[in-house]
């Protein structure tokens, strides 16, 4: 049935392709060649190569190869080669020659070449090629470096008759030495992805080795570009275009970064309109790539960094990395690729010089590729099948090729000759690549330390905690805000979890003095203090961590609305976990406060109550937190928070599971028999995740809260960590046990919401 489905579903699509050829001719009729390009007849050239794109993508994917192959062959079938050849008239009819027509494709492939680089960089894991940047550098670098001079030495050599212009054979040389040389990050990740080899270490090694491989590609063609525009190399263009080059990533990736990161929160935070961060998103791209442009390199570049940018940015959703990828998928990535099709000339294979060169060419990249990636491989001590897997995985092109040979015919270095013998060699490398890399990484092993690694990363993959993006710190200057800020700083900065911070302190308390100087608003005093709470313990979290790349992102939310508007709109800007620091917590006659009730009900993601009693260390390292279960999948989560936040601040950390008996004891869990430890099977998981090793304790007794507080006394714990799920009802609940226990606790306690259920009791 499925295949029926399928035939009928392709049948449909080519019967509309033919409906549409068939306008082609009324079309032609209305416009002469001459005359002012047709706007209708732009639209079927956009329609026809997305959807023959979309047609030979599909079967490229279901026969194992990357969809962009499929894209590139339909715009060959359409193009003079195959489509031309039995149907001249209609074929230029439908794609004429006269430029006028022609630069309205033009302008959407050119865009096209954007959007891939702004998506390539998107996709550019910069963490994963410093992680193994040692041996991906030396792949990556000999990998670029022979195919390289071998493409160069043949431009050198080359017959002055396939040359445009033989003046320019070095600007041409240089050209066919870096088409010969790069691999396509895009392609080899796909395939690695496929091969469910994306966390292997090899896997990794390829990818990584890759993105270097294809950064330092972007650098080459715009520096080769810069070069290009005058047709000669002299010391001075050669100058300008790599001081050019360097300063550009420099400010990029330092002040760029940041500046890139707040046009991205603050279009988030502020716009209401639909998709405000992708338009922001665009403008970013388009403003880097006419700065490229403008020190005398390609726009490419400032696509590709500001692609890497907008990748690293700590609020960038899922939602919004879909969209982008969605409308460069579906529109741009089709006519590009197809248009590269319609500009290849296959029929030039025909000559004999021609098919030696495209034969060489072919040679050369890949034999070159794999020889120096071999090698390289082999030098930094892995094995041979772990080398052989890498010099497979090296060996694609596709789309970076195609965008270098696009480039080049654009500024006269390449004649359409030798684009098409680029192109062809892209096609056959990309597409020999697959089976190759299937081959060769079926035959490596599971080490034991990539089982524990792929272990833990599934882990990952499944926690609670890894599922938010962005949090909100809501403060009022009080105990509780300055403990809820010590929290959030520990947690968000070992994450690189953004964080957004609500200060609703009243704004009629008056003044006071600060140490002597001038007086200042007491709301403007507590959001210092709280600011300063963040930086701090932000730097303990890094110091305990040792990640040095840690950083803690802190805005502050400045509108004057109230409360409940305030949660409305940070709800709809990303905000997934809420942090209240608000006093009071409860009321006299056992009730939420207002602040707190508003808080948790107008907040649409996952709200987290701190409450500040007892001591609290100044250094977070002296934490004693206490995290009770009851073996729910409620508690277990809770407990993840707890093991966070204790590797975070270097602090203690126990676990206390909770048995209603009647019978009140204590023991340790090595006391217990096998059948009493099984509780802890779950967080012992999480611990091990997280790298700690919590204390564990069994506690038996007819009333939990109580029991709680009295073993945080006893063991001088001041942090209970409690999992909780909201009860429906008019008013505020998390339950007997946490409400209790929120009400009458001596020690500060965070109450995080782990679920919404209806239920008896709350907490554990």
């Amino acid at each position: 049935m499925t295949k029926i489905r399928i035939s009928l579903t392709v049948f449909a699509l080519l019967v509309a392709l033919s409906i549409l050829f068939s306008t082609v001719p009324a079309l032609a009729a209305r416009k002469d060649n001459a005359a002012e390009p047709s706007e209708a007849l732009f639209l079927l050239q956009i329609v026809i190569l997305v959807v023959a794109g979309r047609l030979l993508g599909e079967l490229m994917v279901r026969i194992g190869q990357p969809s962009i192959m499929g894209q590139i062959i339909a715009g060959v079938i359409l193009g003079t080669s195959l489509f031309g050849l039995a149907f001249p008239d209609l074929q230029a009819q439908l794609f004429p020659t006269n430029q006028a027509q022609k630069s309205m494709s033009n302008a959407i492939g050119q865009l096209g070449i954007l959007f891939l680089l702004l998506l390539a960089g998107m996709e550019t894991d910069l963490a994963l090629a410093r992680k193994l940047r040692k041996s991906a550098t030396g792949v990556s670098l000999a990998g670029i470096a022979i195919p390289f001079a071998a493409g160069f030495a043949l431009g050198q050599f080359m017959p002055a008759d396939l040359l445009p212009d033989p003046e320019k054979r070095l600007v041409a040389s240089l050209f066919l030495g870096t088409a010969l040389s790069i691999s396509s990050v895009k392609i080899v990740a796909s395939v690695v992805r496929e091969m469910d080899f994306m966390r292997r270490n090899i896997g990794q090694l390829i990818v990584a080795s890759a993105i270097i491989d294809d950064t330092l590609g972007w650098i080459i063609i715009a520096v080769t570009f810069g070069l290009a525009k005058t047709g000669t190399v002299d010391a001075l263009t050669m100058v300008k275009s790599v001081v050019g080059t360097v300063a550009f990533m420099a400010f990029s990736f330092t002040i760029g970064r940041r500046i890139v990161f707040e046009i991205i929160r603050w279009t988030n935070d502020n716009f209401k309109s639909d998709l405000p961060v992708l338009s922001a998103i665009i403008a970013i791209m388009g403003c880097m790539a006419m700065v490229t442009n403008a020190i005398g390199v390609h726009t490419v570049l400032g696509a590709f960094v500001a692609g890497i940018l907008v990748g690293e940015s700590p609020i960038l959703t899922r939602q919004i990395d879909v969209q982008l990828r969605g409308l460069t998928t579906a529109l741009f990535m089709p006519v590009f690729f197809g248009l590269t099709g319609l500009q290849t000339d296959l029929t030039v294979l025909a000559q004999p010089k021609i098919l030696l060169l495209t034969l060489a060419v072919v040679l050369i990249a890949s034999v070159g590729k794999f020889g120096g990636a071999f090698a390289a491989a082999r030098v930094s001590g892995l094995s041979n099948p772990e080398a052989l897997a890498l010099g497979c995985g090296m060996n694609a092109r596709g789309s970076t090729e195609v965008i270098v040979a696009t480039i080049g015919l654009s500024v006269g270095v390449l004649n359409e000759e030798l684009f098409s013998v680029i192109v062809a060699m892209a096609v056959i490398t990309t597409m020999a690549m697959p089976p190759t890399l299937r081959w060769a990484l079926a035959r490596l092993p599971l080490r034991e330390d990539e089982k524990d690694r792929l272990e833990r990363e599934d882990f990952e993959k499944d926690s609670f905690l890894n599922q938010f993006e962005r949090a909100v710190l809501v403060v009022d200057g009080s105990s509780n805000s300055k403990v809820a800020a010590r929290i959030v700083a520990l947690l968000a900065s070992a994450r690189n979890m953004p964080v957004t911070s609500l200060d609703v302190s009243p704004k009629d308390v008056g003044v006071r003095a600060r140490q002597g100087s001038a007086e200042e608003p007491a709301e403007t005093s507590a959001r210092a203090d709280i600011a300063g709470v963040l930086e701090r313990h932000a730097t303990e979290a890094v110091a305990a961590g040792g990640d040095q790349t840690a950083k803690l992102h802190v805005t502050a939310y400045e509108k004057d609305v109230d409360l409940a508007s305030a949660l409305e709109d940070i709800s709809k800007s990303g905000h997934d976990l809420l942090f209240a620091g608000l006093e009071p917590v409860m009321t006299s006659d056992g009730t939420y406060s207002q602040a707190i009730q508003t808080t948790a009900l107008q907040f649409a993601g996952t709200t987290a109550l701190v409450s500040a009693r007892g001591h609290i260390p100044e250094d977070s390292s002296d934490f004693r937190i206490l995290v009770p279960i009851s073996g729910t999948e409620r508690s277990g989560r809770a407990a993840e928070f707890a093991f966070a936040l204790s590797k975070a601040s270097g602090g203690h950390c126990a676990v206390m599971f909770i048995e209603e008996r009647q019978r009140a004891g204590v023991s340790r869990i090595t006391d217990q028999g096998k059948n009493q430890a099984d509780p802890f099977r779950q967080v012992d998981a999480v611990a091990a995740y997280y790298d700690v090793k919590p204390e564990k304790f069994v506690r038996q007794g007819s009333s939990p809260e109580l029991d709680i507080l009295r073993y945080a006394r006893s063991g001088n714990y001041n942090l209970i960590v409690l999992g909780v799920s909201r009860r429906l009802g008019a008013t505020l609940s998390y339950g007997e046990i946490a409400d209790t226990l929120l009400g009458t606790s001596d020690r500060s306690c965070l109450l995080v919401e782990t679920e919404f259920a209806k239920g008896r009791d709350g907490g554990g």
